[in-house]
C-alpha cells in the first residue's frame, strides 16, 4: 500500500506499508502527525492517493478507514455494543449481524461483559477498549490510531498496549499509530516514520531508527544525544551517561567538549540528570554524589565532554 498525502503548507508525506504492517508515526508537536490521520481519513481536506486510486473526493463512508481517536469519541447516548455496532450498520450490515460482530469484538477484547455499558460508566480503558474494537469491527484496510494510549494512567496503558499488540499482529490491513511514547515505537512497530515540519524526516525499522536517530526529538525520545557535526552532513549520537561534567575546560584533544550552563537536576534513575543549555542542548548523568561536589545548581556553567569513542556517527540523511 503505497499513500501519499498533501495538506497544503502543513503536511507533505509520502508513506509506503506492506499490508499486516504496523507505522508507528512519531515527531515532535506541530510536525502534522494528527493532520497526516485526518487527511487520510477525509476529516481534513487535501490530497490522499493510496495505491494510485486517488481519494481526495471521496466521503469518509466510502474510506475503508477506521479511526480511533484520541478522546475516545464514543457516542455517548449508545451503550458499548451498540457503539461497536455502528460501523457495520452504517455499512450496510443487518442489525443482528452487525450487533453479533460487536459482541466478537467486545470479547476479543476481555469486555463482553460491559456491553449494555454507556461510556460514561466505562474506566479510561475500557472506553479505549470499546473505541479500538469500534474502529476493527468496520474490516477497514487502514487503521488509524492517534495516541490511544494519552490520558491512561501506567498500569491501564501498559495492559492496553500488549492487548493492542496481540490484535494488530492479526490486522490484515495497514495500520498507522501516532504516539509520543518511544515504548510504543519499540514494541508495537514493524517501522518507525518521523515526521518534523510536515515531511518525512526518518523511516526505518524501530532498532535502527532508535539506534541513529536524525531529529533531536527522536534522539530525545529514545535518551541520546544529537550533535550535527561537519557542517550539518555528519550526526553524533551518545548517551548522556558517557558525558563527563566539568567546571573547567577538559585537557586532552580525544574528547568532544561543550561550555553551557545547567538548566535543570531531576533525579534519573540511580544518577541525577542534567539538561545544559550548550549548543545544542545536551543531557548528562552523573552521580548524585558528584552533582553535588561540583555544587551544580540552575545558571551554573560547565563543561561538558565526551570521548570520541563513546559516540556513534552517522551520516545526516540516510
Amino acid at each position: 500500500m503505497h499513500v501519499e498525502a498533501d495538506l497544503p503548507g502543513r503536511v507533505r508525506a509520502g508513506l509506503t506499508a506492506e499490508a499486516g504492517e504496523v507505522l508507528v508515526v512519531i515527531g515532535p508537536n506541530g510536525a502534522g502527525k494528527s493532520s497526516l490521520m485526518r487527511v487520510i481519513a477525509g476529516l481534513e481536506p487535501g490530497r490522499v492517493v493510496v495505491d494510485g486510486r486517488d481519494w481526495s473526493d471521496l466521503a469518509v463512508p466510502e474510506r475503508r478507514v477506521g479511526y480511533v481517536f484520541q478522546d475516545q469519541s464514543l457516542f455517548p447516548h449508545l451503550s458499548a455494543l451498540d457503539n461497536v455496532a455502528f460501523g457495520p450498520r452504517a455499512r450496510g450490515r443487518a442489525r443482528r449481524d452487525a450487533d453479533r460482530t460487536a459482541r466478537e469484538w467486545l470479547e476479543r477484547f476481555g469486555i463482553g461483559d460491559l456491553a449494555e455499558r454507556r461510556p460514561r460508566e466505562l474506566s479510561g480503558g475500557q472506553a479505549q477498549r470499546v473505541a479500538i474494537a469500534r474502529a476493527l469491527a468496520t474490516e477497514p484496510d487502514v487503521l488509524l490510531l492517534d495516541e490511544p494510549f494519552a490520558g491512561l494512567d501506567v498500569s491501564a496503558q501498559m495492559a492496553l498496549r500488549i492487548e493492542l499488540g496481540r490484535h494488530l499482529r492479526d490486522f490484515p490491513g495497514v495500520a498507522l499509530l501516532v504516539t509520543h511514547d518511544a515504548i510504543d515505537a519499540l514494541t508495537l512497530a514493524d517501522r518507525v516514520l518521523v515526521l518534523d515540519e510536515g515531511r518525512v524526516a526518518q523511516v526505518g525499522p524501530p532498532a535502527e531508527v532508535a539506534a541513529e536517530p536524525r531529529t533531536p526529538h527522536v534522539a530525545r525520545l529514545v535518551g541520546l544525544n544529537l550533535v550535527a557535526v561537519a557542517e550539518g552532513e555528519q550526526l553524533i549520537a551518545f548517551p548522556p551517561d558517557a558525558v563527563v561534567v566539568s567546571l573547567h575546560e577538559p585537557e586532552g584533544s580525544t574528547r568532544l567538549r561543550w561550555h553551557g550552563q545547567v538548566a535543570s537536576l531531576a533525579p534519573h534513575g540511580d544518577a541525577v540528570r542534567l539538561l545544559v543549555h550548550a549548543s545544542p542542548d545536551l543531557l548528562a548523568d552523573l552521580t548524585p554524589a558528584a552533582a553535588t561536589e561540583l555544587g551544580l545548581v540552575p545558571g551554573r556553567e560547565v563543561w561538558l565532554s565526551a570521548k570520541a569513542t563513546a559516540v556513534s556517527r552517522y551520516a545526516a540523511r540516510g
